[in-house]
């Protein structure tokens, strides 16, 4: 969880991609279905920090050593303010295997439905691009 926060603090998403299992399921505050997998997760990781600004971990609730971990934060996406949580779950290996964010207020999480409607389709070339190079 600490170097999941500190590479996340650091805009290093390289290393975020590297903390993330390959089964991980990411559940999104602004999508009903969860994502599946190390892939999609990481592109829209990627454009949520193109879309946050203001980005910054106020507090963390769990355990140093245990398995489950709420990281709270603030950001700002356009003229809204979000307040939000990350709760992960670290697998046996000490990868991310579920990744689930909330935000809050409604105002700010439509703000960021549309930030992140606008940018679907980068994420979808750039999962598919990374797909591609996986499989040759």
């Amino acid at each position: 969880m600490w170097a999941f926060r500190a590479a996340v603090e650091a805009h290093d998403l390289d290393a975020v991609e590297a903390l993330l299992a390959e089964d991980v399921v990411f559940t999104s505050p602004v999508v009903f279905k969860p994502y599946h997998g190390k892939v999609i997760t990481a592109a829209i990781l990627r454009a949520v920090a193109r879309v946050f600004e203001d980005f910054r971990y106020e507090r963390v609730i769990g355990e140093a050593d245990g398995d489950d971990h709420a990281l709270l934060f603030t950001a700002r996406v356009g003229d809204r303010e979000i307040s939000g949580c990350d709760f992960l779950h670290i697998d046996e290996s000490g990868r991310i295997d579920e990744l689930t964010v909330m935000v809050r207020p409604l105002s700010g999480a439509q703000a960021l439905q549309a930030a992140m409607s606008a940018r679907f389709e980068l994420i979808a070339r750039e999962v598919r691009d990374t797909q591609e190079v996986r499989d040759t």
